[in-house]
Formats: C-alpha cells, sequence, structure tokens
C-alpha cells in the first residue's frame, strides 16, 4: 500500500468552507481598505536574497527560507569549501533567492523600483503569503497570509491616526474586541540611552519584546547575557512594569526621559497620536505599553501592535514608522508606516470564537434536484433565472436517488432544495423545501426566487 502523502510541517490545507472563511477575512479587510482610499499592489513569492538578507535582525535573517540555484550550484565551489560543512556559508554560495519574510521589503525595493510611476504620498496594501523557518507551533505557521497597508512619502503621524482607525474598524466588523497597543522606538532608544547602554538598543529592544512569552526573569537573564550591567537592567524595571493610564505613563516618561533628546521626542509622537484617537470614538481599547518592542530593526518611530481580549493567542496585527527603509535601495529620504493583519490568526480567533456569519461560509443557497433528463430539461432555465437574480445555486448532476441527493444538501448545508417532477412540471411550478424549517411549499419560480433572496 502507497504511504499516505502529507505537507510540510507549518503549513496547512483549506477545505472549502474554510476558504469561505478565509475570504470573508480578506474581503473585509480589503473594504476597509478601500475605504480609506488605499491602492493593491502584488509583488513576487520569491525575492533576490540580497534584497532580503540584512532587514530582519540576525534571528529574521535565519528564518528566511533560501531557494537553491538551478543548474550546476556546485560550479565554482572548492572541496575545501564543501568539506567545511559551514551551513550559512554554503547556502550564500548555494542560493541566489528566498522566499519572502514579509511584504513589508519587497514593497519598499517595489517603491524604488517604481519611484516614477508613483505619486507620493503613496498608500498601498497587499494581500499575500509570506513564509518563515519558524518553529511550528498554535497560532504560528511557516506560510502564512499578511494584509498589510502602508504609507510611503509623507511624515505626518495622521498616517499612523488612520492606521490605527483602520485596525479598529476592521476587528469592530469582525465582532472582535482587542487591544491596541502602541509605543515608540525613539521612547526605547531614550531609555537605552538614559541607562547607559544606548549600543545595545537592539539587544534590550529583542529580550523585552519576549516579555509576555518568556517572563521578566527570563528576559532579565537574555539582558545580562547580551552584556548587559546589572545597574542597568535594575534601572529598567520600573520602565518596563510602567503601570496607570496613557497619560499617567506618558508624564512618568517625560520626567524619566528628560535627559534624552530622543525620547523625549518619541514620547511627543505617542502623546499626539493618542490624544488625536481619544476624538475620534474608537470601539477598542488603546493602551501605551512600553513593552512593545517589535523586534525587527528597520523600526524607527511609532510601533503597533493587537492582541485579542477573548482568545489566547499571539499578535493578530502588528506595524510601525520605518523612516529609512528605503534607504537600503539608494532611495532616502522616503518615510513610511504600516501595518499587517495576520490573517491566520485571525482566522484562528474568529474559529474560536465563532463569529463567522451564516451568509459568508454557506456557498448554495438553492440545490435542484434531478429526477431525470426531461425534469433537469425543465429546471435548467429556472437556475438560470435564479443565478442572475443573485441566488448562489446548483443542480445535482446525476438523476441519482433521492436519498443521495437530499445527503448532498444536507452535508453541504444548503437551506433551500427544490423538487420537480411531472405534477409540478404540468402546472409551471417548483416544489421548495425550506431544509432549515423542513417545510415545503408549491411556488412559481418567480415566488421560488423572491422567497430565496
Amino acid at each position: 500500500m502507497a504511504a499516505k502523502p502529507g505537507i510540510p510541517k507549518g503549513t496547512r490545507d483549506f477545505s472549502p468552507v474554510e476558504m469561505a472563511k478565509r475570504n470573508y477575512i480578506f474581503n473585509t479587510i480589503r473594504d476597509v481598505y478601500h475605504l480609506y482610499s488605499f491602492q493593491q499592489i502584488e509583488t513576487p513569492a520569491m525575492e533576490n536574497l540580497s534584497t532580503l538578507m540584512g532587514k530582519y535582525g540576525e534571528e529574521g535573517d535565519k528564518l528566511l527560507f533560501k531557494i537553491q540555484n538551478s543548474g550546476d550550484y556546485f560550479s565554482g565551489i572548492t572541496d575545501e569549501e564543501l568539506l567545511s560543512r559551514n551551513a550559512a556559508r554554503l547556502a550564500g554560495r548555494f542560493c541566489e533567492k528566498g522566499l519572502r519574510y514579509d511584504l513589508t521589503v519587497p514593497f519598499a525595493r517595489y517603491v524604488v523600483m517604481h519611484r516614477e510611476e508613483l505619486s507620493f504620498p503613496f498608500k498601498r496594501y497587499q494581500i499575500q503569503p509570506v513564509w518563515r523557518a519558524d518553529r511550528p507551533q498554535k497560532g504560528r505557521y511557516r506560510e502564512f497570509y499578511q494584509c498589510d497597508a502602508d504609507v510611503v512619502g509623507s511624515n505626518s503621524l495622521l498616517n499612523e491616526v488612520e492606521l490605527m482607525q483602520i485596525v479598529d474598524t476592521v476587528f469592530s466588523r469582525f465582532g472582535v474586541r482587542v487591544c491596541i497597543k502602541i509605543n515608540n522606538r525613539k521612547i526605547l532608544t531614550g531609555i537605552a540611552e538614559i541607562i547607559g547602554e544606548a549600543d545595545k538598543i537592539v539587544d534590550i529592544t529583542v529580550a523585552i519584546d519576549k516579555l509576555d512569552k518568556i517572563g521578566l526573569e527570563n528576559v532579565n537573564a537574555e539582558l545580562s547575557s547580551k552584556g548587559i550591567s546589572d545597574e542597568a537592567i535594575a534601572k529598567l524595571q520600573p520602565i518596563i512594569l510602567l503601570a496607570g493610564t496613557n497619560t499617567e505613563k506618558l508624564q512618568t516618561l517625560k520626567e524619566v526621559l528628560a535627559a534624552s533628546e530622543i525620547g523625549l521626542k518619541g514620547v511627543e509622537e505617542s502623546e499626539f497620536i493618542l490624544n488625536t484617537l481619544s476624538t475620534m470614538n474608537l470601539k477598542n481599547e488603546i493602551e501605551l505599553d512600553l513593552t512593545l518592542a517589535r523586534g525587527l530593526n528597520y523600526y524607527t518611530g511609532a510601533i503597533f501592535e493587537v492582541k485579542a481580549l477573548d482568545v489566547q493567542i499571539g499578535s493578530i496585527t502588528g506595524g510601525g514608522r520605518y523612516d529609512n527603509l528605503t534607504g537600503v535601495f539608494g532611495m532616502d529620504g522616503v518615510s513610511g508606516v504600516g501595518i499587517s493583519f495576520g490573517a491566520d490568526r485571525i482566522f484562528d480567533v474568529l474559529n474560536q470564537l465563532d463569529l463567522y456569519p451564516k451568509e459568508a461560509v454557506n456557498s448554495t443557497q438553492l440545490l435542484f434536484v434531478n429526477f431525470g433528463e426531461k425534469e433537469a430539461a425543465y429546471c435548467l432555465p429556472i437556475l438560470a433565472k435564479a443565478r442572475e437574480a443573485g441566488v448562489r445555486s446548483e443542480i445535482y448532476p446525476d438523476s441519482a436517488k433521492m436519498k443521495k441527493q437530499m445527503s448532498y444538501a444536507n452535508d453541504k448545508n444548503i437551506p433551500f432544495v427544490a423538487i420537480v417532477g411531472e405534477n409540478e412540471m404540468n402546472e409551471g411550478k417548483v416544489m421548495l423545501k425550506d431544509m432549515v424549517k423542513g417545510e415545503q411549499s408549491l411556488v412559481s419560480p418567480e415566488e421560488l426566487i423572491n422567497l430565496i433572496k
């Protein structure tokens, strides 16, 4: 017996029902992006490794899926190099391309390549899969979709405000209660300065970003392992654990960061975003969270993360400002800010909370039973009219037993079944069965369509 086929760990198949749910997610997010005048683009699944490497920090670089060169990839490689078994170095020789890790870096590359065609500020959205060679676990996959919105070519903090409104609108439409967490990399840089570890900003942010996952004791141990002094770690504790309202936190930070110009700039930016959003009647909570670090090197200003309040799962949306990202591709002075919805985690959240509208999940609304050629010929024009009227309809293709056809309708959760026999044809009507109520009535084709609509 042949071995049962499988798929790589961290990937998934999606059934028709699951695809209907995913399309509901994508369409909801897409509709909100359109509401805020974002335009859609797409970029290739694979990019040159030179485009991707060095943009996500050391940890991110390790998670890039690399694509082996075609042809004789041993050409030009010495026996000494092969025998060295240096995986990283050999991968660099064997692979010139990689699967994209996110949509932001490819977008920056796109902006630089197409700069002459774009009008700035450029507001784009992108809904495509990305790949990460991560350890698969609940809510974390190796292949998953991101739904990004970015604005480039504008320094205005109104862009940050608008992106937070988009987040609030999307999750309100889903019916998911969330907490929108914001911070600012300038605040984190200021904190690193005042504790005397300015050159360790990356190590500090990578460590404290893990606070929710590994706890304070392990964060402190990681900071110590990176060569950060015990004195600096002690100074960091009250800042990491700062509590109170957003206003109280900002006031405390103004005092703590009084000696740091960049730190105060971060406080000022955060204060503008929070104060402006307070006038927008957001439906979800927004919180200044100093433990939020977003461990990606390219963020330079405001950073965001969204947590679901009623489900235990990681971040379901994230993003921030990246003032210098296009500079690595030779285009300086272009500021950008963006968000990314994690569609696969949102899928899991909506599943757990059972928040999918029935009309978004059930595909077929009306099934015509097939009793034979004559009956099918009678049904087909009615089926065509139903489809013209927007009723999602199908006819069972074979003249099978009634029980089999009704089982098919039940398996697909089809709410209405049209039954046509000799009596119905003689009267020019259809017997319509409501599969939910178990009731049936003799109706004209026009009445059938109106009843279902």
